[in-house]
């Protein structure tokens, strides 16, 4: 039996270690099993706020220490730089003649700060001489200058490059000033008075219709003169019997003074169509150019007449204190029909008035052709 043994201990050898193999494999296979089940349940249990959440280096990076941590930009360590108001435009207008309450919009906006609300100082200047103002502007030697509607026209049909963007008072201001007591007047007392004028406007338009060609081709007649505007001391001196442009505010009370009856004619009496009494010009080279400027210069204005109409006697004290030469009988009395003058919306251009005013000047023979109202006015917030 021993020899029986020895011969098959090969065989027995390799049936215990394949024995051993297997034990060994299934015993690690059991140890695997029981780890897995552990770490599977410990997948699948919810989470929760106080649940281990382990998060893999490669997405996070871990803070080595305080200093090297890179402070976040704030908006409170470098705040944005004070923004600066706009450069101021500084403004020369000429006025159209000394100083008056009918120029009370452009003094209020100046003492009110609504010029400098828009970003302008505007400076008023009073001509040594009436007649420069639009010479003046057309040089470019001021920026804005003041006149009257029928000037506007003659002056572009005589080749001025200016154009209005805003009108002040919108009824004439000047009428014939004739001398003595009213009376019903006809063609033939009106044409045997001796005419003087300050500028063109009673020059070409309003002495005309007071004297007939027949009566200038007479050899007593008298041609009117120019009274470089002075015509107080004329009618003083006997010179003249009536003023064909005057300012019927003023001249007939100041000739009062003097111990000089007047009565006035107003120019719709002679036809004459209605028109703007005074407006502000620029040079039409700078239209494009300025444009926004001169919207802001007319809003301010417009705030200025505004407050006018709303606080008349403030602003007559504004007025007088400002300029104390304005404090007088003469302008205080002239000072209700002026506010009732003036315009509120000194922008607003009135197109059908300039067409109209150009085709009676055509028609009366003044000027040879009619010019578009572009040419003569243009309302500086469409610009």
């Amino acid at each position: 039996m021993l020899r029986c043994l020895l011969r098959y201990r090969h065989l027995v050898l390799l049936s215990l270690i394949f024995a051993s193999l297997v034990f060994n494999s299934v015993s690690y296979a059991s140890e695997e099993n029981a780890d897995n089940s552990e770490e599977n349940s410990q997948q699948s249990a919810p989470l929760t706020l106080d649940s281990d959440v382990e998060v893999p280096t490669g997405l996070w990076r871990p803070v080595e220490s305080e200093s090297d941590t890179e402070a976040a930009p704030t908006m409170a360590l470098t705040p944005a730089p004070p923004l600066e108001p706009p450069p101021v435009k500084h403004l020369t207008l000429m006025l159209d003649w000394y100083l008056s309450p009918q120029h009370a919009a452009l003094v209020i906006a100046k003492e009110r700060n609504y010029y400098a609300l828009q970003g302008l100082e505007v400076d008023i200047q009073t001509p040594a001489d009436p007649s420069i103002a639009i010479k003046l502007l057309t040089a470019g030697e001021v920026d804005l200058a003041l006149t009257r509607q029928p000037l506007l026209h003659l002056q572009v049909h005589s080749g001025a490059a200016i154009t209005r963007i805003a009108t002040l008072i919108e009824t004439s201001l000047t009428a014939v000033i004739v001398t003595g007591a009213e009376q019903p007047e006809t063609e033939n007392t009106l044409a045997g008075l001796h005419y003087g004028y300050t500028t063109g406007e009673g020059r070409d338009l309003s002495i005309p219709r007071l004297l007939p060609r027949s009566v200038q081709q007479t050899d007593d007649f008298a041609a009117p003169i120019n009274l470089h505007f002075d015509p107080i001391r004329a009618m003083r001196e006997g010179q003249i019997d009536a003023v064909a442009d005057g300012f019927y505010h003023y001249l007939p009370q100041q000739l009062s003074t003097e111990g000089i009856n007047t009565h006035v004619i107003r120019f719709d009496e002679l036809d004459i169509p209605r028109n703007d009494g005074l407006v502000v010009l620029a040079n039409s080279d700078t239209l494009a150019r300025r444009g926004d400027t001169w919207s802001r210069f007319v809003l301010a204005v417009e705030q200025a007449s505004h407050w006018i109409i709303d606080n008349p006697d403030a602003a007559w004290e504004m007025l007088i204190s400002t300029h104390p030469v304005l404090d007088n009988e003469i302008n205080a009395s002239a000072w209700e029909d002026i506010l009732r003058r003036m315009a509120l919306n000194p922008g607003a251009l009135d197109n059908r008035r300039y067409a109209a005013f150009e085709t009676f000047l055509q028609q009366a023979g003044i000027t040879n052709e009619v010019l578009p109202v572009s040419r003569l006015a243009v309302d500086p917030h469409t610009l």
